[in-house]
């Protein structure tokens, strides 16, 4: 596919547009890779164990904001493999980080500008992949390797008649990786529907049994492999651990697979999707109410944004297009030729024409539903949940949960989008266009322990979707997902600006914030992840509130390091931050 062709994929897009463009650009391709023997401008690790595969590869981050061109990787072929790892790094002073498909945005793997020095990648992909399904147990459980894509985890469940309430719409990230960060999907009940055993409406943490993670043995002072049971208070912190131990393997539950419809609508205008409650007969909440599976997709600049609803149908509505396969919006991967020559002059600074710019995706999504027959399709749930490939245009983003009560999802999300549509008029009128992409909104239930089938579970301390204790009326979580093309102008200052709303906004009575790990948070003016006080108070404020007395962020912390002493698995962001 060329130019001439008038399309291009997404992925040549962004090769296309280097030069100013060069932050939002992939120069090289992660998979390279680059024996141990070649020449570095880091040395070698030294006595590295033998019988563990060592050479340097590229890393970037989904943004490619974060990358490395040399890393120095390795490849675990086992559980046992990534404990010798954790004593061979203990006793030369490395760290050791997980690394899957690095489908994230934050620097949880590898910091802001770290040139890689004491830093050695052990790739889960290529060995930690194991799955073994028990469909007989009540519930039915998967044990996996946290390398597993969901792309082949739900085709085995699936393959097994299993499947999950939602999940993550990429399919190629690991299961480790979703785990680290509680990935969720977007799912609450509706109303009259109750929840099938195995399921949960929370995060895919919430699945968890058990888990086998590389923690430190004081008596032996060697690291080795524990298990860790949901019952069990010290399994806790490792529920959701973000980076900061390496969990070599879970048992999830799991329920039946379910047949699902997803229906998408682009006419709905903002003034009644997103309107104050009791704005009309097609408000998100109505949809919510009605399915409870909805996510919108809002282009800036436009009035009517994508709306996907997502419905349990056993058998095939007669208006549905049967679907065998996921990834059925076969238009997000190609970027139309008014849409790429607009993103390059915004690139290159001529930010005036992202209303234009938006309103092309917008445009080429309506018609490309049309066009592929993909705006009301029906399947196995995995088929029309999973929806974003590798080749998508890759934004960078923010991304919050706001806790609070069903009744109030509507109120949350017209305070929200009316606040930052006065911020893009506002920015507009200063002939400003800090931000380009989406804005995607989802709803999710808590990762309450009532959705885990075994008694006295615990629940994950460190999860955005923790219930808080104090306030069981709150009972969902809203997600805001802000986008826009790496190296826009001012797109930080905008950030901390839609940061610092939501969480003056919503500090009680009736919703508090936490941050979406994965993505962008703690904003400065110019940067992500580099506040001082949210990174120290805000946000660790944020998961002590409302949880009972070691119970909660600092216990959670404590017991990280007491895990992890020697902080083997760990960076130099995780050490300033989780401290």
């Amino acid at each position: 596919m060329t130019t001439s062709d008038h399309r291009l994929s997404r992925r040549s897009f962004l090769a296309a547009s280097a030069g100013a463009a060069a932050a939002c650009v992939a120069g090289w391709l992660p998979a390279f890779e680059v024996p141990a023997s070649a020449q570095s401008t880091i040395p070698a690790p030294p006595e590295f164990p033998v019988g563990i595969r060592l050479y340097q590869q590229a890393f970037e981050n989904w943004s490619e904001e974060i990358s490395l061109e040399k890393a120095w990787t390795c490849a675990p072929a086992s559980a046992a493999d990534v404990v010798t790892l954790a004593n061979w790094a203990y006793a030369h002073g490395y760290e050791i980080r997980a690394r899957g498909k690095m489908h994230a945005w934050s620097p949880l793997t590898i910091p802001v500008g770290s040139n890689g020095a004491g830093i050695i990648l052990a790739d889960t992909t290529q060995s930690l992949t194991a799955v073994v399904i028990d469909s007989a147990s009540t519930p039915a459980t998967v044990t996996a390797q946290t390398g597993i894509t969901m792309d082949r985890l739900l085709q085995d469940l699936e393959d097994a008649g299993l499947g999950l309430t939602a999940h993550p719409a990429p399919g190629d990230v690991t299961l480790g990786g979703i785990l680290a960060v509680d990935g969720h999907g977007a799912a609450i009940p509706a109303v009259g529907e109750s929840r099938s055993p195995g399921h949960t409406y929370g995060s895919i943490s919430n699945l968890i049994l058990s888990l086998r993670a590389v923690v430190w043995n004081g008596d032996t002072g060697r690291y080795e492999l524990r298990s860790f049971a949901r019952n069990d208070p010290a399994i806790q912190p490792f529920l959701t651990h973000l980076g900061r131990t390496f969990v070599t393997d879970v048992t999830l539950q799991v329920g039946a697979n379910s047949r699902m419809r997803c229906q998408s609508f682009t006419h709905i205008p903002v003034s009644e999707l997103f309107g104050p409650q009791g704005s009309g007969p097609r408000t998100f909440a109505t949809f919510l109410e009605q399915t409870g599976r909805v996510e919108a997709i809002w282009y800036p600049f436009n009035d009517t944004p994508w709306l996907k609803v997502w419905s349990l149908a056993p058998t095939k509505p007669a208006a549905s297009r049967a679907v065998s396969e996921p990834y059925n919006y076969t238009f997000a991967d190609v970027i139309p030729q008014p849409a790429s020559d607009l993103a390059r002059e915004i690139l290159t600074g001529n930010g005036k024409v992202t209303p234009d710019f938006a309103q092309v995706e917008y445009t080429a999504s309506a018609v490309g539903l049309e066009a592929t027959v993909s705006a009301d399709i029906w399947g196995w749930a995995k088929n029309v949940l999973l929806y974003v490939k590798p080749s998508t245009l890759r934004f960078t983003a923010n991304g919050y949960a706001v806790l609070t009560s069903r009744d109030q999802v509507q109120s949350t999300i017209h305070e929200f989008t009316s606040a930052l549509a006065w911020l893009l008029s506002a920015y507009q009128a200063e002939g400003a266009f800090p931000l380009n992409g989406p804005v995607e909104i989802r709803v999710t239930g808590l990762d309450t322990p009532l959705d885990v089938d075994v008694p006295g579970a615990r629940s994950p301390q460190l999860s955005a979707l923790r219930p808080r204790p104090d306030h069981p009326e709150w009972d969902v979580a809203v997600w805001f997902d802000v986008l826009t093309m790496p190296g826009t102008p001012k797109a930080s200052e905008a950030y901390r600006g839609i940061e610092q709303w939501l969480f003056t906004n919503f500090d009680g009575p009736t919703a508090m914030v936490r941050p979406e790990w994965s993505k962008g948070w703690a904003y400065s003016t110019t940067a992500a992840w580099s506040d001082p006080a949210m990174l120290s108070k805000s946000i660790p404020d944020a998961l002590r509130a409302g949880q009972a007395d070691g119970d909660d962020w600092d216990s959670a912390l404590a017991a990280l390091a007491a895990a992890d002493p020697h902080r083997v698995f760990t960076n130099g962001f995780l050490n300033a931050f989780l401290t």
